[in-house]
């Protein structure tokens, strides 16, 4: 399959402008499009060596491209998906990277001719840094990216955009949008959350005597007000889910504290411990940032 020779990125951030720089590091594209709202970003991420080149018109930005990916908050993806559809011709192959897929996918198939050439497509990477400023030409080296295709989803289209995030370095699978959500709600939001609560459950005045413990566990705290509150909402039933599940662990180790019960704790720990060395045990796990 021949490489695409312009790729359009709608919102150049960390993921969008790792794209972009993983596309220029590999070279497969022989132009990279930057589209979004604040041309000083664009223009940074251009210096960066992350687009060949800017512009805030998203008609002129997509409507001379082969791929359109689509890196706008999440409840921001399915219109301009929408949006990119009216413009471009039935030849070009829209996707994106948000982190949940049941609603935009199901928004998306309202629209025949958005349904006909999008495929949702995320992929497992990131960081708890924003922007630009911080993407990798390697962030999606060895890193699973999930295809969520549809009945409806032509064959075509499915093999195009498993061939364009494998070209970045992805491991592809595929799964239904209701699943990939259901299962991010316990890999990604859930400890996003609680990254979170820990962080807030620790006065500021005690913070001098905080260590590895929780600086590791609340990493990810440090992301995104605005990128995580849409994508809680956005994927809030299995989230409730995850943190119903999430409750009843602290709920018997709390249980097993007020009891004193040496040997339910032990057990408590060593699940949590193997779950962990399992965790550890698969590829690419070490250095995971998701």
């Amino acid at each position: 399959m021949e490489s695409p020779q312009t790729v359009a990125i709608v919102g150049v951030g960390l993921i969008g402008g790792s794209i972009g720089l993983a596309l220029r590091a590999r070279g497969l594209a022989s132009q990279v499009v930057g589209i979004g709202r604040d041309l000083g970003r664009l223009e940074a991420a251009r210096e960066n060596g992350a687009i060949d080149r800017a512009t805030t018109d998203f008609s002129e930005g997509v409507a001379g491209a082969d791929v359109v990916v689509v890196c706008t908050p999440v409840s921001q993806i399915a219109h301009d998906v929408r949006k990119a559809a009216e413009i471009v011709p039935g030849s070009v192959l829209l996707t994106d990277a948000g982190s949940t897929k049941r609603q935009i996918v199901e928004t998306v198939q309202r629209h025949p001719q958005a349904a006909s050439l999008f495929i949702g497509a995320p992929p497992l990477a990131g960081s708890e840094r924003a922007g630009a400023a911080h993407a990798r030409a390697d962030l999606f080296e060895d890193r699973v990216c999930v295809l969520t295709p549809t009945p409806f989803t032509p064959k075509d289209r499915l093999d195009r955009a498993r061939q364009f995030w494998s070209d970045l370095g992805c491991r592809v699978i595929a799964m239904s949008p209701i699943e990939h959500d259901e299962v991010l709600a316990y890999t990604s939001h859930l400890p996003h959350a609680l990254s979170a609560a820990l962080a807030s459950s620790v006065p500021a005045e005690w913070l001098a005597l905080a260590a590895g413990a929780f600086r590791d566990g609340t990493r990810v705290a440090g992301s995104d007000t605005g990128l995580w509150t849409a994508i809680f909402r956005e994927n809030r039933g299995p989230l409730l889910k995850a943190l119903g599940t999430a409750q009843e662990r602290i709920a018997a180790f709390k249980y097993a504290l007020m009891t004193d019960d040496e040997d339910a704790i032990r057990r408590w720990w060593d699940e949590a411990r193997q779950r962990r060395q399992l965790f550890e045990s698969m590829p690419s796990a070490i250095d995971r940032n998701v």
